[in-house]
């Protein structure tokens, strides 16, 4: 089955990236010249998705301003002489209508398990992809269409990859590879959440990037309902995958690219960084800023 689908989670407050995020969603916060979940959708759209669900909460408003179409904006940059401004807003607006961009307000426990849960009532009983918008990758083939590569010839979920330095294993989530196929693609049993350096099963992180399942939706489904029997814990993605990977096929595939994580302070602003010395024009200004001065 095709993947059309997508839901990005993005009903999070940001708490890392304080007060910066007080006012402003983190999604909305600035990478290059686009907001970083502009990055997401644009992966997503170049990958063939036609179907985009944002999962918001309250305070994301600006979210669906920035992907709604201006056409009044459009017409007065236009008339001032504006043109190559008028094309970027109208071009923005077209990404919403290429991407068919809905929004969902979450419902349910804690957890990044609950949005995949709420936008899985759109999916059916198709497969669908997770991407997280806080997370930028910079590939000559998009991370999106890798998984759906990889979806394509397994006919399982799949979990984008990364190498991964064993000591930051603490950080992450680290699968148990039970099979190499070749071209970065690895049969999974299981996911460990967090481990000590020593107990990491592999050597690869699990980093944003999913192709869910209807089994694996099942999974948080059954989550979810035992969350309301005890009111206890978090309703996590991982966990879900975890409990079905026991006893289904389940694959990850190793992303080729370079993974830009802005959900905190440090890492935000080593994508900024990246993102300018990359630009054609910005590049050329930062990198004489690092050229020691006599």
């Amino acid at each position: 089955m095709k993947i059309r689908k997508a839901v990005i989670p993005a009903a999070g407050i940001g708490s890392r990236l304080l007060p910066l995020t007080k006012a402003i969603p983190k999604e909305m916060l600035p990478v290059g010249d686009k907001p970083v979940i502009e990055h997401t959708v644009r992966e997503l759209v170049a990958s063939g998705i036609t179907d985009i669900t944002i999962v918001v909460s309250g305070g994301k408003s600006l979210i669906q301003d920035h992907f709604r179409p201006n056409p009044a904006l459009v017409a007065q940059l236009r008339s001032d002489g504006k043109t190559a401004f008028a094309d970027a807003v109208e071009e923005v607006g077209e990404l919403s209508r290429r991407g068919h961009i809905t929004y969902l307000d979450q419902h349910g426990p804690y957890g990044n398990g609950t949005p995949v849960l709420n936008a899985a009532r759109h999916a059916g009983d198709e497969p669908m992809l997770v991407l997280w918008p806080d997370d930028v990758f910079v590939a000559e083939v998009p991370r999106a269409q890798q998984l759906i590569d990889a979806y394509e010839s397994t006919g399982a979920p799949v979990l984008a990859l990364l190498p991964m330095d064993p000591a930051d294993s603490q950080r992450y989530g680290v699968p148990v590879v039970a099979e190499d196929r070749g071209a970065g693609l690895l049969r999974i049993t299981g996911l460990r959440e967090k481990p000590k350096s020593a107990d990491a099963p592999s050597s690869f992180a699990a980093i944003g990037g999913y192709v869910v399942t209807p089994g694996i939706v099942d999974e948080l489904r059954a989550q979810t309902t035992e969350w309301y029997r005890h009111r206890t814990g978090e309703i996590y993605l991982t966990d879900a995958i975890n409990t079905y990977a026991a006893a289904n096929p389940v694959f990850g595939q190793v992303i080729s690219g370079r993974w830009y994580d802005t959900g905190n302070p440090a890492d935000y602003l080593v994508a900024q960084f990246a993102s300018a010395l990359a630009h054609p024009e910005y590049g050329a200004l930062l990198r004489d800023l690092c050229v020691p001065q006599d």
